[in-house]
């Protein structure tokens, strides 16, 4: 078995065991309930997943998208309040657009460590969050609190969310990005080796900045969802989310060490993940020892990429 079909057939394996354990150890776990929450339980995580994955394939990582969906849910209300949903909603994906430039930009021309530079600028957008809201809730007004909550609504029979589709068009549309485009293409080769992509012709810098642009819509999309739900928004809301995307990334089988991977695969490691609380919720376990669990699964994750990545030819 080659090292490409084993970590792509070994997650797809353990998405099937846990559903057979789930399935024979619950008797809700199936139900029609049941598969709508867990599918609207992934929606924020699988959003920030969507536009992580296309950073940490481009070699980068984007530890500011929790602040970005923040900063860009408190910008959606308060557009919402003054000039309508419509325009809210547009006012929050933009935010988020521009913080995401901001932030490739920072990371291009300082030269700092994606790592290092993001989680400065996360804190910085988290600061401008408080700013903007003096450390208070946020709402939309009443007569205009129903139309914002739309994306929380079901939209067909079984209880299926505006929430959930969004998330599925934003998979399909970063999917085919990265599989069918040049951008697509040239995020692996920079994410692969940026000095032989730099050679070739590609604009290094240029491709950075776009994922962390990307980032920071998928971001405001979550942020959008989060607010929805909540009919709200403040400062601290998606605190550690990004931590959660990446692992979602990782556990799918996407390369932390970037040029490799897909967006299929972070779906699959949110997917995981999601089942795994899911399962502790079902069948009454403390949800103490959840976080040992992920964990464990992040670092056999990432021990396996490492594995296969220097496996002998």
């Amino acid at each position: 078995m080659t090292a490409r079909t084993l970590r792509d057939h070994g997650i797809l394996l353990a998405v099937a065991a846990l559903v057979a354990v789930l399935a024979l150890s619950t008797d809700t776990f199936l139900t029609s309930a049941n598969l709508v929450n867990l599918l609207d339980q992934a929606v924020v995580v699988g959003l920030l997943a969507c536009g992580m994955t296309l950073c940490v394939i481009g070699g980068v990582f984007d530890l500011s998208a929790g602040a970005v969906l923040a900063v860009s849910a408190i910008v959606a209300v308060l557009v919402t309040e003054s000039a309508g949903v419509p325009a809210g909603y547009a006012a929050g994906i933009a935010t988020g657009a521009l913080l995401g430039t901001v932030n490739g930009v920072v990371v291009v021309l300082t030269r700092v460590h994606s790592f290092i530079a993001t989680l400065a600028l996360s804190i910085v957008h988290r600061g401008l969050a408080l700013v903007i809201t003096g450390g208070a809730i946020v709402y939309p007004g009443p007569d205009r609190l129903a139309g914002f909550q739309s994306l929380s609504w079901p939209t067909v029979a079984g209880g299926v969310t505006a929430a959930s589709f969004l998330l599925v068009a934003v998979a399909v549309v970063t999917t085919v990005l990265l599989a069918r485009t040049t951008f697509g293409r040239r995020v692996y080769a920079v994410g692969g080796n940026p000095e032989a992509a730099r050679l070739s012709g590609i604009g290094v810098r240029s491709v950075r900045v776009g994922v962390f642009a990307l980032s920071g819509v998928c971001a405001a999309l979550a942020g959008l969802v989060l607010a929805a739900r909540g009919g709200s928004a403040q400062a601290d809301m998606g605190t550690l989310l990004e931590l959660t995307a990446i692992a979602a990334a990782v556990i799918g089988g996407t390369s932390i060490l970037g040029g490799q991977g897909a967006v299929w695969r972070g779906m699959v490691g949110v997917l995981i993940l999601t089942l795994i609380g899911n399962g502790f919720n079902l069948l009454g376990w403390d949800s103490t020892y959840r976080p040992i669990v992920e964990g464990l699964l992040i670092l056999a994750a990432v021990s396996i990429d490492y594995a296969l990545r220097h496996r002998p030819s």
